[in-house]
């Protein structure tokens, strides 16, 4: 993943929250939890798959009942794709994406500190997936290509995200679910389209 855009996501979080600093209510919350992940394609055969996340946010007063958050989330996707290798028959071949999300969302709180439910964007900074590379000349299942062909991916991919955070005021659970509207394989040779779908679980400490 290229150096330069992490630096510039963690300089555009950084300075999202020094905005919000002067409020008396803000927290800062360090996020872990974990995810599954699937590309949703009817051009291959594809498998969900786990993975986890680790992050930063900052929540504070927006306007009345509702919230503003900002995150920045390191994130890392795992998914399975159905290939050929040989006379062996069917092998799933585990696919592996590590990236960088930043979010801005709004939260509507039906009891404060304890039940909200969150809304916003989500942009997602990526290199190519990673898979075994005794893997990499498998078919991918349906087409002539190589499993190694279907690692090409989008840089930057774009996310609605919506979800519900319940706890107390310095520990909360929140889940959410995510959709890519961009063709994660548009770099794939033919004529190829999938959006990813991602539901994540993350214990959030407020400080």
């Amino acid at each position: 993943m290229n150096k330069k855009i992490i630096f510039l996501l963690l300089l555009t979080t950084t300075f999202g929250f020094a905005q919000y600093g002067y409020r008396d209510s803000n927290m800062i919350g360090i996020t872990l939890g974990l995810n599954q992940f699937n590309v949703n394609t009817s051009d291959i055969e594809t498998k969900p798959g786990n993975g986890w996340n680790i992050g930063l946010s900052m929540r504070g007063n927006f306007y009345d009942d509702w919230d503003a958050i900002y995150g920045l989330q390191f994130s890392e996707y795992n998914y399975k794709v159905v290939t050929k290798k040989g006379v062996l028959g069917d092998k799933d071949v585990n696919y592996k994406l590590p990236c960088a999300n930043v979010t801005f969302q709004l939260s509507y709180k039906f009891i404060e500190n304890h039940l909200s439910a969150e809304f916003g964007p989500m942009i997602q900074i990526n290199g190519n997936a990673q898979i075994d590379k005794d893997d990499e000349t498998n078919l991918v299942k349906g087409t002539a290509l190589t499993a190694k062909d279907f690692t090409k991916m989008g840089n930057v991919g774009v996310y609605p995200v919506i979800g519900i955070t319940a706890g107390v005021r310095n520990a909360r659970l929140n889940v959410s679910y995510q959709y890519g509207v961009m063709n994660m394989l548009g770099k794939v040779e033919g004529n190829f389209k999938g959006n990813a779908s991602i539901i994540s679980g993350n214990v959030i400490f407020y400080f």
